[in-house]
């Protein structure tokens, strides 16, 4: 340490005497070369100073591209030239045991001389570019072409006052495209945060100043020895130190799916990108950030939300259908328009000419076209969206995938692990066999000194977690799995063992790491000056007792492990398992270094003594009903589904718990046919939990999978959504998952699934609102147009309800809370169409009262109310609007009979019914020449507001009819888009000639 301290003291000296000197030079040379004002500045890249790299004499020899160059190219040679891994150590200023200083003089150093870890990113799109997709529109430009030619012709047609009609055309386009472009653009923003959040996240282990510190992987620099297990990502570039059976996956740097074996001598380097799938390591750092081949890729990357997700594939091919009927209808009614004012006098009592009147007719038929399309559908799905993310944010949920809410909303099936997801994660050592009898914490000093080394052994240096303390004063610190940290504890708090000392005085030869196949991990090692060699297993009891012949008993007498003596032994084992204890069993033998070959040998696996067997208890999480899957043994499963409600405690087990290797060894259609009776699978391996989520898949459900495991990264990624846990959870497990739950908590899971389907329903109540207005606008204004050959409503009037009423219904909407009765609702299956028959009843029921007061007042209205048609005219659209506020309402419960239920929770859609109601008081009374309205006093606006709030009770009624469970309408293929379209027209072709003789029915009741 006193020559550390020494070696700075020179460095720093030495570095002050360069920067006095740099300021000299840099003085004289600023004396001697005065700027010229008359030159003109030169832009000439050459130097104009002498550049002097104080830094570069902390580190001589060696900078940032040549360690580049050495990770990039995995250069031997250049490594051996620069004296191999300890050459490099001892350039860089580190050490393998102690690491670097790591003061903030030292780590500010590493950073300006080498690089920080992180690397630049794209910047988002702007929101200029939001403005420019939302002018790009078609419905956007259809309603500006529609503007211009009402702005040309009403000023031909009203003079001065004439641009009244094409300004507040244009005035309701600007207000739609600043909605669209703020929501996009927040949406975007919001997912950009919550992708580099789930990136930047990362702890690592990494030795400074001799102790091992948790730090974030972006604040890595070079020179830092970090510590590596299975699952971790591989945070730098570097070279190994030391290492045991470390295998990399650098599936993402090279696109090769073998992984690849890293050792000392042979291939040292790591590439920043790349996952340890097996072993652990300790590594030096040689590049960070944009100085690695990943940092450099992925900064070209950019992490926008552009991508088409399910949902939106499903609602564009249902806006494409709807758009198309729209169209058909349009184009059909300014036929049969234009042909009826063609064949009437040329001119009209005031001189109006042809052309005005065919200008009118195609602007009022192409806004016809804009309100069939549902353009406030898009925006509903992405504030939605955006707003179940962020309330998933604030149930400690984090999303990586912008479908990923959706998707949870059609969830059928979940497959959860047991440690950290049923359970808290909070293990700890609960009880200690020793032969055949159990050790009271008391009489641990009682055991033989001989059986306690070896045990000691096993715990302490058979591990790939550590103990350290932070500093001199704090207490001690474990690092590692939960069942690591649970032994370590037990073996320094209740064993007294000194880990510090059992390190020196040992030395590993060979290392077999965890494999969850085998469930055990094995070390080879022996005692400094002794050539007795040992081997040690730890692993799942009832497979260590089944490699041992022998145990021990707490004198330390050996013990032959006969017929009788097993079959206790593992009855033990049970007992402990059934009170929900993870049982780990330690045994070890010993072998003379003679019978090692190059002191290299495979772990045999047989012929062992028992040591021991360790009970630990993982407290299972209060409040969660749900299945799992489990590698623990039947007993301790069984107890832990009980704890948790899976299983009854006097459940039938027959048929609901299946062991993995059961399970691998049925045939498919037995598994096919078992699976709705399965809820617990024991003893399972990562390919039984894989194979069960293919099979679930493939009965059709779509399945989430919850894990903590670098083993649950294949199940992971196969099921339709994985969710992993984030504070136990592996960067592995992390990394193959759509969702990250941040409190390791199982009730997180359910609080997702519940915002998952709401997005679904907020989608499905938005969509019943648009359609309801679809289906009355287009009865409305066929009839009226076709049996008088007037237009109900003016363009301007059209425009509001179209684009301001739908954008404002899609807001408040969108904003809906999930119910209580959204978990007893069944899960969206991706082949149900969008509209279901629920819908079809509400909307049809809503639209069929709307049509009926309108097409009543319209032919009737003069003589029922005995007003002027101005007046009837205001009070249709002033009616109209209130029946799409009032049906809001109705929406927000698509079968709830009760629409005012939670509806104090939503203060967005009380705000936005208020502000609809305000605007449309405005337009009625005070934007007159813009909207073609007349002010109405308070008795016509209460036979206004008494006639449209109808449409309450006609909505509770109709809910209590009966909908049929088969789908009446189907739109997911294109060929029946196709056939539907095609007999749509037909039938509209017959329709006009009956929309005459309709027309004069109607005027014959009315007179």
């Amino acid at each position: 340490m006193d020559s550390l301290k020494k070696l700075k003291s020179v460095c720093m000296l030495s570095r002050n005497r360069w920067h006095l000197a740099y300021t000299a030079i840099y003085s004289l040379r600023a004396f001697w070369n005065p700027p010229k004002s008359s030159e003109p500045y030169s832009r000439i890249p050459t130097e104009s100073y002498v550049n002097i790299d104080a830094d570069q004499l902390l580190f001589p020899d060696i900078n940032w591209s040549r360690l580049r160059h050495l990770a990039n190219k995995k250069d031997l040679a250049h490594l051996n030239d620069l004296g191999g891994v300890r050459g490099l150590m001892s350039a860089l200023i580190t050490d393998e045991e102690r690491g670097i200083l790591a003061d903030s003089e030292d780590i500010s150093r590493r950073q300006e001389a080498f690089g920080i870890n992180t690397y630049p990113r794209p910047p988002g799109k702007s929101l200029f570019s939001f403005v420019v997709e939302q002018v790009k529109d078609t419905t956007v430009i259809i309603i500006l072409v529609c503007a211009v030619l009402v702005l040309v012709f009403g000023m031909i047609e009203y003079g001065a006052e004439g641009w009244y009609l094409g300004v507040s055309v244009f005035t309701s386009v600007l207000f739609v495209i600043c909605i669209s472009t703020i929501v996009n653009f927040k949406h975007d923003r919001l997912f950009s945060k919550l992708a580099m959040a789930s990136n930047h996240n990362v702890q690592m282990e990494v030795v400074r100043n001799g102790m091992i510190l948790h730090i974030s992987v972006d604040d890595i620099v070079v020179g830092d020895v970090v510590c590596l297990n299975t699952g971790d990502p591989v945070p730098a570039d570097g070279l190994l130190v030391e290492g045991h059976s470390l295998q990399i996956d650098e599936a993402s740097m090279t696109g090769e799916s073998d992984h690849v074996q890293v050792d000392v001598y042979e291939n040292p380097f790591l590439r920043s990108g790349t996952q340890v799938v097996d072993g652990h390591a300790k590594f030096l750092v040689t590049s960070v950030g944009i100085n690695t081949a990943w940092g450099e890729m992925m900064s070209s990357i950019s992490h926008g939300s552009s991508e088409e997700t399910p949902l939106q594939s499903r609602l564009n091919k249902l806006f494409s259908l709807i758009g198309k009927i729209g169209l058909g209808v349009s184009s059909l009614e300014f036929v049969i328009l234009l042909v009826r004012y063609l064949t009437d006098d040329s001119e009209d009592e005031d001189g109006e000419t042809k052309s005005k009147g065919v200008v009118g007719i195609l602007a009022y038929a192409l806004a016809l076209i804009v309100v069939m399309i549902p353009e406030g559908l898009a925006l509903a799905v992405t504030f939605t969206r955006s707003y179940s993310t962020k309330r998933m944010v604030a149930h400690q949920a984090v999303a990586k995938q912008i479908s990923a809410c959706e998707t949870m909303g059609s969830v059928t099936a979940i497959c959860t692990d047991k440690t950290g997801t049923l359970t808290m994660n909070k293990m700890e050592v609960e009880k200690f066999l020793l032969g055949q009898e159990f050790i009271e914490k008391d009489n641990y000093t009682s055991i033989a000194s001989s059986v306690m080394e070896f045990f000691q052994q096993g715990v302490g240096l058979n591990t790939n977690g550590s103990v350290y303390k932070i500093d001199l004063a704090s207490n001690l610190e474990f690092s590692g799995s939960p069942t690591e940290k649970a032994l370590l504890s037990w073996g320094a708090l209740e064993l007294n063992m000194n880990f510090e000392l059992l390190k020196r005085s040992c030395e590993l030869v060979h290392v077999e790491a965890f494999n969850s196949e085998k469930k055990r991990s094995g070390i080879l090692m022996k005692k400094n000056g002794d050539n007795t060699m040992h081997m040690h297993w730890k692993g799942a009891a009832e497979m260590i007792i089944a490699m041992c012949s022998h145990y021990y008993d707490s004198l330390g007498n050996l013990k032959a492990m006969e017929d009788a003596e097993r079959k206790k032994l593992n009855q033990l084992v049970q007992g402990m398992a059934a009170s929900s204890l993870r049982c780990i069993g330690f045994a070890h033998k010993e072998v003379y270094e003679h019978e090692i070959d190059d002191g290299e040998a495979e772990l045999k696996e047989n012929n062992y003594t028992l040591l021991g067997v360790v009970g630990i208890k993982d407290p299972c999480r209060p409040g969660v009903r749900r299945a799992m899957i489990t590698g623990d043994n039947v007993f301790t499963a069984k107890t832990i589904a009980i704890e948790c409600g899976i299983l009854r405690p006097d459940q039938d087990t027959d048929g609901a718990v299946v062991e993995g290797e059961e399970f691998r060894n049925y045939t498919q259609a037995e598994r096919i046919k078992k699976l709705d009776t399965i809820c617990l699978m024991a003893r399972s391996s990562p390919l039984d939990k894989l194979l069960l989520v293919k099979c679930l898949k493939q009965k059709g459900h779509v399945v989430a999978v919850t894990g903590d495991g670098t083993n649950d990264a294949p199940a992971l990624k196969e099921a339709d959504i994985g969710l992993s846990m984030g504070i136990q959870g592996t960067e592995v497990a992390k990394q193959s998952s759509d969702i990250i739950m941040l409190d390791d908590s199982f009730a997180s899971v359910v609080a997702v699934l519940k915002l998952g389907r709401n997005v679904y329903t907020n989608i499905q109540k938005f969509l019943q609102f648009q359609l309801t207005i679809n289906v009355a606008n287009l009865v409305i204004n066929f009839v009226v147009d076709i049996s008088i050959g007037e237009t109900p409503l003016t363009f301007v009037q059209l425009v509001w309800i179209n684009f301001v009423m739908e954008l404002l219904g899609a807001l408040a909407l969108a904003a809906e809370h999930p119910g209580k009765e959204i978990l007893d609702m069944q899960p969206v299956s991706r082949e149900e169409p969008m509209i279901s028959n629920i819908m079809w009843r509400n909307l049809i029921a809503q639209a069929l009262f709307q049509s009926i007061v309108f097409l009543t007042l319209q032919f009737g209205g003069k003589k029922i109310y005995k007003v002027d048609e101005s007046i009837k005219v205001t009070m249709l659209f002033n009616i109209f609007v209130l029946c799409q506020v009032f049906n809001l309402f109705n929406a927000r419960k698509l079968e709830n009979k009760n629409i005012f239920e939670g509806i104090h929770k939503n203060k967005m859609f009380l705000g936005i019914t208020g502000i609809i109601m305000l605007i449309q008081v405005v337009m009625v009374e005070f934007l007159n020449n813009f909207t073609g309205t007349k002010k109405l006093n308070l008795g016509k606006w209460g036979e206004c507001i008494g006639i449209a709030i109808l449409s309450w009770p006609i909505g509770i009624l109709v809910k209590y009819i009966p909908v049929p469970h088969i789908t009446i309408f189907e739109h997911s293929q294109d060929e029946e888009v196709g056939e539907e379209l095609d007999k749509l027209g037909e039938e509209l072709d017959d329709l006009g000639e009956d929309i005459d003789v309709l027309g004069e029915v109607l005027e014959g009741l009315i007179n």
